[in-house]
């Protein structure tokens, strides 16, 4: 049973910084890529960063400069690193997985909230 499991949240003033984590079970961890997701209230669920399994990563344009993806096969976890926070980065951020090949994210973890207060 794949489990994705995210961590890390919560609430921090603008300028600030956060580290999300995630610890993924129950599958194979090379042939998947990762990926971060977000749903502020109101809002359709977007995308925000992803990581292939040889560390090619893709980042949208809001968090380009300011979030970094990373992960640790070793640990089957990928983190996603949030600097320069800004009150609009306010949302619930999901982890994702998806085996190489399909563009579909099949894997999704509970959701972890983040406040940027102003």
């Amino acid at each position: 049973q794949v489990q994705l499991v995210e961590s890390g949240g919560g609430l921090v003033q603008a300028g600030g910084s956060l580290r999300l984590s995630c610890a993924a079970s129950g599958l194979t961890f090379s042939s998947t890529v990762l990926g971060w997701f977000r749903q502020a209230p109101g809002k359709e669920r977007e995308f925000v960063a992803s990581i292939t399994w040889n560390s090619g990563k893709d980042y949208a344009d809001s968090v380009k400069g300011r979030f970094i993806i990373s992960r640790d096969n070793a640990k089957n976890t990928v983190y996603l690193q949030m600097n320069s926070l800004k009150p609009e980065d306010t949302a619930v951020y999901f982890c994702a997985a998806r085996f190489l090949g399909e563009a579909k994210y099949r894997y999704w973890g509970q959701g972890t909230q983040v406040t940027v207060s102003s």
